[in-house]
């Protein structure tokens, strides 16, 4: 078989420091499958998927499958996963809604690179509970409520922007893989119109936290936001957080920038076609690799210390993936700018009527 081409930038990123980064990563996955954010760390989810997803752009495809493996392996009956997991151990046993969606993403970037329907459809079965479990936790107003806790079962009633257009993303990659497999999910496809209905038309569904520069990003990342309302979202803060040479700030008001972060809008603006901002995002946020190829989380640049102390498997993945699409390398480097491309049946237009108006809920 040949081997696989791994995503490279020209003057930012070699194929070999690609490779080295995955390698990074590779070293702190446990025996299990996990990825921990760091070695002793703990594992959540989300940053397990991300974190598997680089791997297997970068080559490391039998590893990808053991973290995919586990997330199978550790799924609860009702279809979710604890917050987080230390060495094996659940250390927090409620369930976040866009970590129980995003193995959907994951597992969708897999067919996309290799081609194999037989993972799809072992993997299926762990995604369509998935995403029943997040479906159940949709408000009728559209927007996804953010957790649930183990005690009482109950939904925390609070939705949050990034969390929502994240599951927006899952969502899609989960409908494509339900049409892979031939199991249509038509309650997602509602679900996904009615959510992007609510991220784009009404911030009144969500908690306000305009200050975090995810939430200014993200409804662009997961495919909520497109053409001129993308662009006017980007530019209308562009200068609140980003920091030129360096990437961009995690919250508004403080003098710190995070490569993750960076490399997510990296994502977003080539998904809205924008590749010279893109590239030049990308480039700024090198200053974070260390020589083994990891990368430190954020910086302080008022007084040039690195913070946290420690180099984050997800902040070298999400580097990964936004070189991957920016280099058009893999098969899957455009699975953030195809999460806009409609799919399922149409359900109306993205517009408001008299009950909507009236009541928060989508048409």
């Amino acid at each position: 078989m040949r081997s696989p081409e791994i995503p490279s930038v020209p003057g930012a990123l070699t194929a070999e420091q690609c490779r080295q980064t995955a390698r990074s990563i590779g070293a702190v996955q446990e025996p299990s499958g996990a990825i921990p954010w760091f070695s002793g760390g703990h594992t959540d989810p989300w940053d397990h998927v991300e974190s598997a997803m680089a791997l297997l752009a970068a080559g490391f495809r039998e590893e990808a499958e053991a973290g995919y493996r586990w997330l199978r392996n550790t799924q609860r009956a009702d279809g979710s996963w604890p917050m987080q997991f230390r060495r094996g151990v659940v250390e927090d046993d409620g369930a976040d809604s866009n970590f129980c969606a995003y193995p959907a993403v994951g597992v969708w970037h897999h067919y996309l690179i290799t081609g194999d329907r037989g993972f799809a459809h072992e993997l299926w079965p762990t995604i369509r509970a998935a995403l029943d479990f997040v479906v159940d936790m949709q408000a009728l107003s559209g927007e996804v409520y953010w957790a649930r806790g183990a005690a009482t079962g109950e939904a925390v009633a609070e939705a949050l922007v990034t969390g929502n257009s994240s599951i927006h993303h899952s969502l899609y990659c989960g409908l494509r893989l339900a049409e892979l497999v031939g199991d249509p999910q038509p309650e997602w496809e509602f679900a996904k119109y009615q959510l992007g209905h609510a991220i784009r038309r009404h911030p009144e569904s969500f908690a306000a936290k305009d200050e975090y520069s995810m939430d200014w990003y993200y409804p662009v990342l997961g495919g909520a936001m497109r053409g001129s309302q993308a662009v006017g979202r980007i530019d209308e803060r562009w200068d609140d957080f980003v920091v030129d040479g360096l990437g961009i700030r995690c919250v508004d008001h403080r003098p710190w920038v995070t490569g993750a972060e960076t490399c997510e809008l990296v994502l977003a603006l080539d998904a809205m076609g924008d590749r010279d901002r893109a590239t030049t995002q990308f480039t700024n946020m090198q200053h974070l690799r260390d020589p083994d190829g990891s990368y430190w989380t954020g910086l302080v640049y008022s007084d040039g210390k690195r913070w946290p102390v420690e180099q984050t498997t997800w902040t070298g993945g999400a580097m990964i993936l936004a070189a991957d699409a920016l280099s058009r390398t893999t098969l899957g480097n455009g699975i953030f700018r195809d999460a806009a491309l409609p799919i399922g049946l149409p359900v109306g237009a993205d517009a408001c009527g008299q009950h909507c108006q009236a009541s928060g809920s989508p048409v």
